[in-house]
Formats: structure tokens, sequence, C-alpha cells
């Protein structure tokens, strides 16, 4: 039930993609969630600005949960989602802002949870 939109300022290569999907099916385990109900986003070339200053290299994350998970698990997962988009795609920690957002009801496959 996690959904992870990233919308990424650069261009990202399908390759580059599949790593990011990868990494974050095993990071969301963090929020005690299991890979096989995630579904990743990827938009990149996005305009994003900050400070009043168009963002060259930088990234906006949303996370969404079924449920909620505690302050400490979102710390790791922001911490672990900075180090995937630095690693694969070079973007510095401090343009990569990350949400989260706990959902009470979430629906699939015909029903909701």
């Amino acid at each position: 039930m996690p959904f992870i939109d990233s919308k990424i300022t650069i261009p990202v290569g399908d390759e580059q993609k599949e790593a990011i999907k990868t990494r974050l099916g095993k990071a969301v385990s963090i929020l005690n969630k299991p890979e096989s109900f995630l579904m990743v986003g990827i938009e990149d070339n996005y305009d994003l600005w900050f400070a009043g200053e168009k963002v060259e290299k930088g990234a906006y994350v949303s996370v969404e949960i079924y449920g909620n998970a505690s302050s400490d698990a979102y710390n790791r997962m922001t911490g672990e989602i900075c180090s995937i988009l630095g690693d694969e795609l070079g973007i510095p920690a401090d343009r990569i802002y990350v949400k989260y957002h706990g959902v009470a009801d979430w629906g699939w496959n015909g029903r909701n949870f």
C-alpha cells in the first residue's frame, strides 16, 4: 500500500529508474511495509524552485502509506531516500524534500483495506 512518488529535476535513464525502484523496494521495510505492495512513480525533467531559485539538481519525494509509521521510521526513511537519490543520481541531500502522508482509506483490487 505504499506509494513513493518522485519528481526529479534531471533526466533519469531506465537503468537508473530500475535501480531506484529496487532500492526503494528494500527501504520500504523501514516503514514496516512490504515491497509486494509498493508502487513507485518517477517523473524526471521536473521543474522545481527553492528559495526563489530554479533547482538544477533536486527532488521532491512524496511517500504515502496505509496507516502511519513512527517519527523515527520516517526519519530513517528520509535518510535512505537521500542516500538512494544521492548515490544513483548525484542529488545532494539538501536539495531533496520528502513528505509523508498516512492514509486511513486505501483501495486496491476492487475494495478498500
